[in-house]
């Protein structure tokens, strides 16, 4: 049997509520959705650490943030982890990636295992970019989103046709300052666009290092970000809800017309598949490197633990093996994507990426029952109040029906984080009675039992991943030494 190809298209900050496919109400994807409707959306799918540079890591390597160096966006890829694409790379497929990377620019940081690559420095730009690949950097013309497709379709049509490929178009979009291509601008216009239901929350019934977090959408979003100033009568505290609606519906409009480019690009791809008869052996796999608050609990940008920061979207279409219109609801993290990638490809990943933390979801995309699948996930986040959204550090776990997140506060000497140390809190949600997480229980004596549980499982699973619990200031992580 021939080898398959897989086509890995991942998005930056793109939520699972802003593809229709998911039930967005605030936009429609058509060809995203079109991956899923002819192969599988799963709905559990968790972030390990939802921040770019460290998911993208956790995804390469099928490691925890801890392990692959990557613990926050100042912080370079561990050339020593390997990754599946090195695998892959090793056992005869055609590999390449374009758009973004964000692991780093020191010559050991950069893309490897790629026979062809060009990347955005940084974050990149949407207009004009330049790009480094293997030759140095070379200046592109055009919409960001439109060129790293129009370089995937380059190297798709000049490829060895005798040697399967593993195509990685890793896209900016739609990450900030949300910068849409003109043939947009139409679409979604102020007004127009549904706010969440959460969108009030005053916060009064969360943790109180929470609070204090920059992520809100009346006066953390800046004039770069809507594109306009403020009216001057919607200043002041008073104003607050009004403004916020106010950027809101500014911020969504050039942030669906983002991805708007991003479903064009992922249908330009699918019928070029189709076009060469290649739909048939080629896994497609669509998603985001963690999810994003699209005005949920009144916030913009993501790096906290609730559902809309936490969650990424995965749909995965391979016809050969893949039931159309199949639905995955087991709990999955990206660090499962590697072990699954090289399952996909014929490859055994316990033998072939011995170092991954993750395991192959390959067995319930075909409908199997696994025995001893997770029913439960750990996250954490570690850049302690960051310069711009000062979110606290925090790890936690998710379960089916709760979570659990210990904020502790402390920057365990991650480059970049803040020094400061501030008391510890935790928070307790029943995502059952309260799944849009309004109100932490974590003193009601009536989850005193379902607490217990979930620190023991909290304790169970960072033994099992080796990562250190927090233990106060003069104990800091091994891996990234004193704070």
């Amino acid at each position: 049997m021939n080898r398959p190809n897989l086509l890995f298209i991942l998005s930056d900050d793109h939520a699972p509520h802003a593809i229709s496919a998911y039930g967005s109400r605030v936009n429609t994807t058509p060809a995203i959705d079109r991956i899923g409707r002819e192969g599988a959306r799963l709905g559990s799918v968790y972030c390990t650490n939802a921040i770019c540079s460290p998911s993208r890591a956790t995804i390469l390597t099928g490691t925890y943030s801890h392990i692959n160096g990557v613990p926050g966006i100042f912080a370079e890829f561990d050339y020593r982890v390997p990754t599946f694409v090195d695998v892959l790379h090793g056992s005869g497929y055609a590999t390449a990636l374009y758009g973004k990377w964000h692991l780093g620019e020191s010559p050991r940081a950069r893309p490897r295992g790629f026979d062809d690559w060009l990347v955005f420095p940084g974050q990149g730009d949407y207009l004009d970019p330049v790009m480094i690949g293997p030759e140095g950097e070379r200046r592109l013309h055009g919409y960001a989103t439109d060129l790293v497709t129009d370089l995937a379709l380059d190297w798709l049509i000049n490829r060895d046709p005798g040697r399967p490929f593993a195509l990685m178009v890793h896209h900016k979009a739609p990450h900030r300052p949300w910068i849409p291509d003109e043939k947009h601008r139409d679409l979604y216009p102020v007004g127009s666009i549904p706010e969440p239901e959460t969108f009030d929350d005053d916060h009064a019934n969360l943790a109180e290092c929470v609070r204090s977090v920059r992520m809100s959408i009346a006066d953390d979003l800046t004039e770069e970000d809507v594109k306009e100033p403020t009216p001057p009568e919607l200043e002041g505290p008073e104003r607050a809800g009004e403004r916020a609606r106010w950027k809101y519906q500014r911020y969504m409009r050039d942030y669906l017309q983002c991805v708007q480019a991003l479903d064009d690009g992922v249908g330009r791809l699918l019928e070029y598949l189709d076009a060469q008869g290649l739909a048939e052996d080629t896994i497609v796999v669509y998603s985001s490197d963690q999810g994003f608050f699209l005005g949920d609990h009144g916030w913009f940008d993501k790096r906290l633990m609730f559902e809309q920061s936490l969650q990424m979207p995965l749909l995965v279409r391979w016809p050969a093996e893949i039931p159309a219109g199949s639905r995955c609801d087991a709990i999955v993290s990206n660090a499962d994507f590697a072990a699954t990638f090289l399952d996909f490809c014929g490859l055994d990943p316990a033998s072939a990426l011995p170092t991954s933390q993750g395991r192959s979801f390959r067995p319930l995309l075909r409908g199997e029952q696994v025995p001893g699948w997770p029913e439960s996930m750990y996250y954490r986040y570690w850049e302690h109040r960051d310069p711009s959204h000062n979110v606290p550090a925090h790890y936690g776990v998710r379960t089916r029906t709760h979570k659990l997140i210990h904020y502790y506060c402390d920057g365990l000497g991650v480059p970049g984080a803040s020094p400061e140390r501030e008391p510890s809190e935790w928070e307790l949600f029943d995502l059952e009675a309260d799944p849009h997480e309004l109100v932490d229980v974590i003193a009601d004596p009536a989850y005193a039992s379902v607490l217990a549980e979930l620190r023991d499982e909290l304790d169970r699973l960072q033994e099992f991943y080796g990562d250190r619990p927090y233990e106060g200031p003069e104990t800091p992580h091994p891996k990234w030494g004193g704070s």
